[in-house]
């Protein structure tokens, strides 16, 4: 809607700041800066004074003849669709006017009806009255009443806003419980985890070794028992060779030759039963660690469970004072319901 008393300045301002911009300051592109307001009529008018002002042949006019005389056509046409809607806008305010009296008629007509309902109204007043001069005295009786009622609900207010106070103490001791609470959880959790991890990798190195020990056991159990078979072959050949040595001494040289590679294989023996014995030495040690491993398995096992006790202790505490509070919610909210 076009608002009235538009200034030049205005105007002058809105077409300055399109210049700025780089925009040509036409009728449309002036009404749009100043927010939709304002004539066009009399924005052409301002922006004409303006380059008469300022001098028109130093800058390019800002309308065109052909525009101008659109302007005034569609201005004209514009007056006429107003006074065409004026018309309209008058021919329903007379018919308004028109309905408005028969309404006006018509509550006319229902007044007087209504003064009819007026005298039988009167006379219930008056026995209204004799009813209420007697509900004044049970109203006086009920208001000593109330006055009562009113000082037990001011002692029962100030015994809500005591419990009050220690509700929202109890909250606060709650709220710092459960966040004690969590911060314990997390810290368990965590060293549980850490515990667990480095078990299962310390148990993992304990398996390795003790695999890696008893294969290295076990070739060395294969290589004495096929020593021990060596050795018995030997020694059953060398009973022999003694036996036949009267009636074969060509073949004492070659018998003396097994005999001293029978005492190499017995040093060999010899040595790899020294190996056997620092293997079993080696073995149980691992065995021991292994031992040493699983106890310390055990006692975080126990540590763990003793934490899982008093997560549970913890969370049975929480329970408790959460049931207590809910009791003393119930309690709170039951007393003036029976007070009253």
């Amino acid at each position: 809607m076009a608002r009235t008393g538009l200034y030049k300045s205005e105007v002058k301002k809105a077409r300055d700041a399109l210049l700025a911009l780089g925009r040509h300051p036409s009728v449309d592109a002036v009404r749009v800066e100043l927010g939709n307001t304002g004539s066009k009529t009399t924005i052409h008018k301002y922006l004409k004074e303006l380059e008469e002002e300022e001098g028109g042949q130093d800058r390019p006019r800002s309308i065109s003849d052909t525009l101008q005389d659109l302007v005034g056509r569609l201005a004209a046409q514009l007056q006429a669709e107003a006074a065409i809607q004026v018309q309209t806008v008058r021919a329903d305010a007379e018919a308004a006017t028109t309905r408005m009296r028969q309404e006006l008629e018509t509550l006319r007509a229902a007044h007087a009806e209504q003064g009819l309902h007026l005298g039988q109204t009167q006379q219930a007043l008056i026995a209204e009255r004799a009813a209420h001069d007697k509900t004044r005295e049970e109203r006086q009786e009920q208001a000593a009443v109330v006055r009562t009622l009113e000082v037990r609900l001011a002692a029962l207010q100030e015994r809500l806003d005591e419990n009050e106070q220690h509700r929202q103490s109890l909250e606060e001791k709650h709220q710092h419980a459960r966040q004690a609470l969590e911060h314990y959880r997390s810290a368990a959790r965590e060293q549980r985890e850490q515990d667990q991890r480095r078990h299962e990798q310390q148990l993992q190195s304990l398996q390795a070794e003790l695999r890696q020990l008893r294969q290295e056991a076990v070739i060395r159990q294969e290589d004495i028992t096929r020593l021990n078979q060596e050795g018995v072959r030997l020694i059953a050949e060398l009973s022999h060779s003694r036996q036949a040595l009267a009636e074969q001494l060509t073949l004492a040289t070659r018998r003396e030759q097994q005999l001293d590679s029978l005492q190499q294989v017995a040093s060999a023996k010899l040595v790899l039963e020294a190996q056997l014995a620092a293997s079993n030495e080696a073995f149980k040690q691992l065995q021991s660690r292994a031992s040493k491993a699983e106890e310390e398995a055990a006692c975080m096992r126990q540590q763990w469970q003793q934490g899982e006790r008093d997560l549970a202790a913890a969370r049975a505490r929480l329970e408790t004072h959460e049931a207590l509070q809910q009791q003393w919610r119930n309690q709170s909210a039951s007393e003036p319901e029976i007070d009253q």
